[in-house]
């Protein structure tokens, strides 16, 4: 579903984002993509839906190049931003009907689809209210919708888990699981290890721009003496170089 081939990115200043990137995302699995911030998560998401150009190399979603066919990237694709994206001065039912022109989803499906995801993510007794009336978690609510009405191959989720509520949080994570079982692929990036244990297949671990492994949580473990994620992430990331001595401030 995603084939990455020697994926760079450099910020005016030369600022190097991601370093020879090369990645294989499988069809019907549920790929997960870890990293501490700043470490080049969202720069590849971003070049992975066509938001940032690469500085080289090629990215292939479903068979098609996504430099040269990114329209036919774009209508596989439903991709959730790490901050939520909306015209905040629509409706949530404008905004999502906006949506679903683009993607030319019939009038009769999109009613269906929408009363689905509506009542699944709690959002039926807002949708009619003004955008810049929702809170943050709500306005994630509707990204959400919005990237899987159209019921794409591939999600692209950039930390989708971060401002819901744990009832939409367990939903997402069962349609996750639902939507891979039909052969179809979910790639989104966390923060939160316990997650990317329970529901991923896979997983990618980057840091400072490189992507430092790829596998499952379980071969990862197998290697590490069966220590959790969490330890192991910060130990592979570097982020546990030095001991921090967590009483400090209370002592000064």
């Amino acid at each position: 579903m995603i084939n990455i081939k020697k994926l760079y990115k450099t910020y005016s200043g030369g600022v190097k984002a991601v370093t020879d990137l090369n990645l294989e995302v499988k069809d019907g699995e549920i790929f997960g993509f870890l990293g501490p911030n700043g470490a080049g998560k969202s720069t590849t998401i971003k070049c992975i839906v066509g938001l940032l150009k690469p500085s080289s190399g090629k990215i292939i979603i479903n068979g098609f190049d996504n430099q040269i066919e990114p329209v036919k990237v774009k209508e596989t694709i439903g991709y959730v931003a790490d901050e939520p994206l909306i015209m905040d001065k629509l409706k949530g039912i404008e905004y999502l009907n906006f949506i679903s022109n683009v993607f030319e989803i019939p009038p009769e499906l999109r009613l269906k689809r929408l009363d689905y995801l509506l009542k699944i993510f709690k959002l039926a007794d807002s949708i009619n209210d003004p955008v810049m009336t929702y809170s943050h978690g709500m306005k994630q609510k509707l990204s959400l919708i919005a990237a899987l009405i159209h019921n794409p191959d591939l999600w692209i989720l950039d930390e989708p888990i971060v401002g819901l509520d744990p009832e939409s949080a367990y939903n997402l994570k069962g349609m996750m699981k639902s939507h891979t079982k039909n052969g179809k692929t979910v790639f989104f990036s966390t923060h939160v290890m316990e997650i990317a244990e329970k529901i991923c297949d896979r997983v990618g671990i980057i840091s400072k721009g490189q992507l430092i492994y790829v596998g499952t949580i379980k071969a990862l473990k197998e290697t590490k003496n069966n220590e959790s994620l969490e330890k192991i992430f910060l130990e592979v990331t570097g982020s546990e170089n030095e001991k921090s001595d967590f009483s400090y401030l209370d002592s000064i």
